[in-house]
């Protein structure tokens, strides 16, 4: 570890080290694809469609409810980023809580196939994915915040997201076509590939203190966090944009039983979609070192908008393979836009607490939309091209509130410059002291 002050000042341009961007692949990947929503996303549905015969509404309240850990991410991030396990606040964390989920995972497939059973255990997986996603997230706040590298970041998790959606897509079609145990196997095997990962990276973190009063730490940071108009603009914005009532299950049933399509079919959706989300992360790589985050934002809201209304149009394979790649790409920049916003809201010395307080309101907005436009499908017989105009209009709304955003988040571009003071004690994000 370098010395203090062995760097110039303010214009300082430390390079972000490879095993910062390695342990940020690998947390990412495993904490994505092998979800309940993600890599069992298909699997789930097709269990719930064909052997246990569940509607619209019940199929949407079925994911909202297993992703309920998701609304609480807060707490898991006041839990690691206050209370230290075995002197660690990343390592210990993200290698137990995988552990534990791969377990669930396992249990998931031998377990009687009934609703609330696969829903309860669906919660416990979800409970200790969001452990890590959670240690994941306040890592990469560390080092986007020290290396002024927010941007990038937020592009390389959601590359890594999209690489999941080209993975998850024909091997979820594939899982969901088999035994179902053999699909709560693989994610097991999945979620459990980030444990060396984080084992070996991460064998250089600091020991966390363990502090007098651990209570008055977790009531300062929710003080800071409560106080903060920067984080609390944000996350209003991200409500916003994520209210407008989803589709997903009711674009399930058409595509199940009025376009006929195989499981299969609809997994292999994913992999044009996923590359296309591959190119708009890439994209953004490039653009938010160009623009700042107030164009950034209009772009990528306004392209969500317009990628929405083709779903107007989805009468076909060939018009699905079509109308999701570019809504992906499009969304994607919406998406990529908002994390960023995110991670550059987030306060310093609550990472793990502030980013998953944005995140919470995120998965919330998302998951209960859904439910909302099953509703409107089911039991108010709205037709799925309703939904899309209603969808598309409600994200366009979006626009009028970004010039209302905090102009300390959305004027400035991603740089690599970070002053002198933040240069000295963060060369290494795994070997820097613990924050005080």
């Amino acid at each position: 570890m370098a010395q203090s002050g062995t760097l110039p000042g303010a214009t300082s341009k430390p390079q972000i080290p490879l095993a910062v961007f390695i342990l940020i692949v690998a947390g990412f990947f495993a904490t994505t694809l092998p979800q309940p929503a993600v890599l069992g996303n298909l699997p789930l549905r097709n269990l719930l469609l064909t052997e246990l015969g569940v509607k619209e509404t019940a199929m949407s309240g079925f994911f909202f409810a297993v992703g309920l850990p998701w609304y609480f991410k807060p707490f898991a991030g006041i839990l690691t980023d206050a209370f230290p396990l075995f002197g660690s606040r990343r390592r210990t964390y993200i290698v137990l809580s995988c552990l534990l989920a791969a377990l669930s995972w396992l249990a998931m497939g031998f377990v009687p196939h009934s609703y609330n059973t696969i829903l309860l255990i669906g919660i416990v997986v979800n409970t200790f994915m969001v452990i890590a996603s959670t240690v994941m997230g306040a890592y990469m706040v560390e080092a986007g915040q020290t290396y002024g590298a927010t941007g990038r970041l937020a592009a390389t998790r959601q590359f890594i997201q999209n690489v999941c959606t080209l993975i998850n897509g024909p091997l979820g079609g594939f899982l969901a076509s088999g035994a179902f145990a053999i699909a709560t196997g693989s994610a097991s095997i999945l979620v459990a590939l980030l444990i060396p990962f984080a084992w070996y990276y991460l064998r250089k973190e600091p020991e966390a203190q363990a502090d007098t009063d651990k209570l008055a730490v977790a009531s300062q940071q929710m003080r800071t966090i409560f106080t903060s108009k920067t984080l609390w603009g944000a996350a209003a914005f991200m409500f916003l944009l994520y209210v407008a009532p989803g589709f997903s299950t009711p674009l399930y049933f058409k595509q199940k039983n009025l376009l006929h399509f195989t499981d299969q079919m609809i997994g292999n959706l994913g992999t044009p979609a996923g590359a296309c989300g591959i190119l708009a992360a890439a994209a953004y790589g490039l653009l938010c070192k160009k623009l700042t985050l107030r164009p950034l934002l209009y772009i990528g809201v306004a392209g969500a908008a317009v990628g929405a209304i083709f779903f107007y149009f989805y009468s076909s394979y060939g018009a699905a393979l079509a109308i999701e790649s570019q809504n992906t790409f499009f969304f994607t920049l919406a998406e990529l836009a908002v994390m960023d916003l995110a991670l550059r809201a987030t306060p310093k010395g609550c990472e793990g607490f502030g980013f998953s307080l944005l995140m919470s309101v995120r998965n919330l907005a998302l998951f209960g939309t859904d439910i909302l436009g099953s509703y409107l499908a089911e039991k108010q017989h709205w037709p799925f091209e309703r939904l899309v105009a209603l969808n598309a209009g409600s994200t366009a709304v979006v626009l009028l509130f970004i010039p209302l955003l905090p102009k300390a988040l959305v004027t400035k571009s991603d740089s690599s410059t970070v002053p002198a003071e933040v240069v000295e004690v963060a060369l290494d994000p795994m070997e820097r002291q613990a924050e005080k």
